[in-house]
Parts: structure tokens; C-alpha cells; sequence
């Protein structure tokens, strides 16, 4: 068995932007808030940080900066997956070296990989790592599945300790959880699914709904394991039009959105991202007010 590296929810964190600059106050403020909400652990920079858009200098800066202000209260969890495995791995260095608990790898997008690309790929930044690296499964976005029988393979590397499992697939969880037993935890990568995947024996959420309610997902995830699986069944289905709403466009155009009504920064977004329509925002800010996040 490997170390778990978190257990519950982590927050796959936006990267709050003021113009054309990372918003480095607005994020203090994020980071601070979302632990004293009781988050397991702090995704830095990845598809929900913006880390596509990002500077190679600004990505690097937000990763020490958000580990910096964590200051080991949680795990931080650093997003240095690439298509460009050397980038990859100059990235996962780097947050080595500045003191990240572990690496976030998504599959390699546009180009893509067959399973054999995809086994050398994670392999050589893995090789590269000295802390526990996730891999992160989301062929919606990038167009590349991890098969299930590969992640049997990667299992075997000492420091790939878990997945991120966003394919929606439930099969195919089922399927990797039946291969690789304790050798590789599972999240959820999608907060309709949460129970679902606890149910399979999955550790918890990388979350988006998480920036906006931290102690409630984190909470869903601790009923689950506390055996009181029709409350956490309970609060999943209540949330179901949040998250719903959370990803009618492309994340994180919504989930910015969202931090914005509730005060924590700009709605400022990188192209080719573009401020969530209108119509689709209204029902944002309902669901919002449902929640209790806005005043009715």
C-alpha cells in the first residue's frame, strides 16, 4: 500500500486574475478562506487554474506562492502535467524544489499518446519526481484516455500513488479500482460523482464546486466515510443543480464567474476563454442563492 496523499476534497483552485496579471492578493485570500472552510488539500494551476494560459514564469509563481501560503497546513497538490513531457518535467522539478506535496498530470492533450506513449510519458516525469504524482484522466478535454489496464502498469511506479478519474466513466473506474486494488487511489475528477466513485473505494473529490463550498464538499465526502452514506447521497443530490451549473460552459468560465458574485475577485478570464453568457449566468446565481451562497 502507498500513501494516501489526501482523503476527502481538494479544491482544484481558480487563479484569480486583476487585467492582464495573476490577482497574487485575491489568491492569499482564496487560500486562506478555503482552509479555514476545513479543505482536505489545494489543486494549484490546473485546468480550473488556468494553467494553459498561463506564463511559464507565472505558472512556476503560482504553484511557490500557493505552497508558500499554505504553509503545510494541507497538502498542496501542484498541476505540472503538459503535451510537452520535457516542460512537464522541468515544471514537476520545480515544484519539487519549492516544496509541493505531489504533482497533477493530465494526459497529454492534442497530441495525444497511444497507452504505450502514455506509460513512458508519466513513467519519465514520475522518474523525475520526488514526491507522489496523480494522474489525471479527462479525454473530454484532451482527446486521450487512460485505459484501465494501463493504469495497472503506472501503479507499479513507486510514486504514482492515485488517479483523478474525470472521464465520467463509471465502468471504467469500477475496472481500475478491480486492477490496481491499493496500489493506485481514485478521486473523483467530477463533483456529480463523488458518491458514486466513494462507493467503488475511491479517496475523495478534486474538486470544482469546492471554491465555493469547501467545508460542504469536504463534508459529503466524511459522511461517506463515516458510514452515513444517505446523508453524503443526500447532500450530492442537493448540489446537483450547482454543479450542473458549474459546467454548463467550459470550466472555469463558470466557476469564475461564481467567486466573483460572492466577492473573492475579478470575472477576468484568458483568452480563449470569454465571460460566462448571460442567460447561463442567471441560472448560476440562482442555484447560487439556493445554496445559501447569495442573498435572495
Amino acid at each position: 500500500m502507498k500513501n494516501t496523499v489526501f482523503t476527502g476534497a481538494a479544491t482544484a483552485i481558480i487563479t484569480p486574475m486583476k487585467g492582464s496579471r495573476v490577482d497574487y492578493e485575491a489568491f492569499e485570500k482564496l487560500i486562506q478562506w478555503q482552509i479555514a472552510q476545513g479543505i482536505d488539500a489545494i489543486v494549484a494551476v490546473g485546468t480550473t487554474g488556468e494553467g494553459p494560459t498561463l506564463t511559464d514564469a507565472e505558472h512556476k509563481e503560482a504553484i511557490r506562492f500557493c505552497v508558500e501560503k499554505v504553509a503545510g497546513r494541507v497538502p498542496v497538490i501542484a498541476g505540472t502535467g503538459s503535451n510537452d513531457i520535457a516542460y512537464a518535467i522541468e515544471l514537476t522539478k520545480f515544484s519539487c524544489e519549492v516544496g509541493a506535496d505531489a504533482m497533477l498530470l493530465v494526459t497529454p492533450y492534442y497530441n495525444k499518446a497511444t497507452q504505450q506513449g502514455l506509460i513512458e510519458s508519466f513513467t519519465a516525469i514520475a522518474d523525475a519526481s520526488t514526491k507522489p504524482c496523480i494522474l489525471y484522466n479527462v479525454p473530454s478535454r484532451t482527446g486521450c484516455n487512460i485505459a484501465p489496464e494501463t493504469c495497472a502498469v503506472l501503479a507499479e511506479h513507486e510514486r504514482i500513488v492515485a488517479i483523478k478519474e474525470a472521464s465520467g466513466n463509471i465502468s471504467q473506474v469500477a475496472k481500475i479500482a478491480q486492477l490496481c486494488g491499493d496500489k493506485l487511489d481514485i478521486y473523483s475528477g467530477n463533483d456529480d460523482q463523488i458518491v458514486p466513485i466513494l462507493s467503488l473505494g475511491g479517496k475523495g473529490v478534486i474538486s470544482v464546486l469546492s471554491n465555493l463550498l469547501p467545508k460542504e464538499t469536504s463534508n459529503m465526502c466524511k459522511l461517506f466515510m463515516e458510514g452515513k452514506v444517505q446523508e453524503a447521497l443526500k447532500m450530492q443530490l442537493e448540489y446537483l443543480p450547482l454543479v450542473d451549473s458549474l459546467f454548463c460552459e467550459v470550466n472555469p468560465i463558470p466557476v469564475k464567474a461564481a467567486m466573483a458574485a460572492m466577492g473573492f475577485c475579478e470575472n477576468t478570464l484568458r483568452l480563449p476563454l470569454t465571460p460566462m453568457e448571460k442567460k447561463n449566468e442567471q441560472v448560476l446565481l440562482e442555484n447560487m442563492k439556493k445554496a445559501g451562497l447569495l442573498a435572495k
